[in-house]
């Protein structure tokens, strides 16, 4: 588990003092994948750097499964950083060496033996799906190959934790999910607990369990993914989530006695859901707006929905008991907002 206790950290820039982090907390799960999002100068990489103890925080604890790694120093700190595997913003890898080479970088920084670490580059090679590429050099791999080929050399000391700065930065969809899949096989295969810095709110669809959004250099919204996409104003849930309307409004609809945006999470919900509750209640159910997508591997549904009859209130109680999230705005039969 990584928890971070309000961490700050400053700069000087131009004769002035920019506060990059500012009482940042947060908590990340054993074995999780936690992506940090925010706009450019949130403060994210800032962030990761303290936590991979390559800044020092000017205040503040950051504990890895108990241990302040802040308060730490000599031998006890150079060992706190072999848990901590980082996969740096940008191309990292040594031109001169192959890839085979490049994983076994810090095998070498750490003198194990020459058996142990071709074994364990092979095991590596193996988790990146690039086995056949041990002897290739980093300007002979695609930009989506030598990413993975760096995930693998952050993977080699066995950390228990790895921070991944953009990884997918410039790279096209396809390529981009190869390299997520190796984060999340990191995760499920190795426990190893992940913080993925992206501006890309695509790589938390697809691979995050919770979320930090940063702005201004303060934590503004952080959880689990598929709580948050169920809350009302979620700043991630409007990121994540289709889009009910141009406006994203729950503006009165005429002709429906109720009009209502709904979010159902999981296969049950989104397939029967709706339909059961209008032919439970005999009410006309409209989908007015919104649609599916899928967080990780759970399909999430956003819907803005119409509902005419006499039971359509009941209609709608009976899905929040069943696990919908409800926003409703009731209105007369003659699209008047109800008083």
């Amino acid at each position: 588990m990584i928890t971070v206790e309000n961490l700050t950290k400053s700069f000087q820039h131009n004769g002035g003092t920019v506060r990059a982090l500012d009482g940042v907390s947060m908590e990340v799960p054993s074995g999780a994948v936690c992506g940090v999002v925010g706009a450019s100068g949130a403060g994210k990489s800032t962030l990761a750097r303290c936590i991979a103890l390559l800044e020092k925080p000017d205040s503040g604890a950051i504990r890895v499964e108990g241990t302040d790694l802040v308060a730490l120093d000599g031998k006890a700190l150079r060992a706190a950083r072999r848990q901590i595997g980082v996969v740096p913003q940008g191309d990292s890898l040594l031109r001169q060496r192959t890839a085979a080479g490049n994983i076994a970088l810090p095998l070498e920084a750490a003198a194990v033996s020459g058996p142990q670490r071709r074994t364990r580059v092979a095991e590596l090679l193996d988790l990146v799906g690039l086995s056949d590429k041990a002897g290739v050099y980093p300007d002979q791999l695609s930009g989506g190959q030598r990413q993975r080929i760096a995930v693998a050399r952050a993977l080699a000391a066995k950390p228990s934790v790895l921070l991944a700065d953009e990884p997918t930065s410039a790279l096209d969809p396809s390529t981009t999910d190869s390299v997520l899949a190796v984060l999340d096989r990191a995760r499920s295969e190795l426990g190893v607990t992940v913080l993925v810095v992206t501006h890309d709110m695509a790589v938390v669809r697809r691979i995050a369990d919770d979320v930090a959004v940063l702005e201004d250099g303060r934590v503004v919204e952080h959880g689990k993914v598929l709580d948050l996409v169920s809350e009302p104003g979620s700043r991630i849930s409007s990121s994540l989530l289709p889009e009910t309307d141009q406006a994203g409004s729950l503006k009165p609809g005429s002709g429906h006695d109720v009009v209502a945006e709904v979010v159902l999470v999981g296969f049950a919900a989104v397939g029967a859901l709706l339909p059961e509750a209008s032919s439970r209640f005999g009410v006309e159910l409209s989908i007015l707006g919104g649609g599916l997508t899928r967080l990780g591997d759970t399909p999430v549904a956003k819907f803005k929905v119409g509902l005419t009859g006499e039971r359509a209130e009941q209609a709608l109680k009976w899905m929040v008991e069943r696990d919908a999230h409800v926003r409703r705005a009731p209105v007369s039969v003659d699209g008047v907002a109800a008083a």
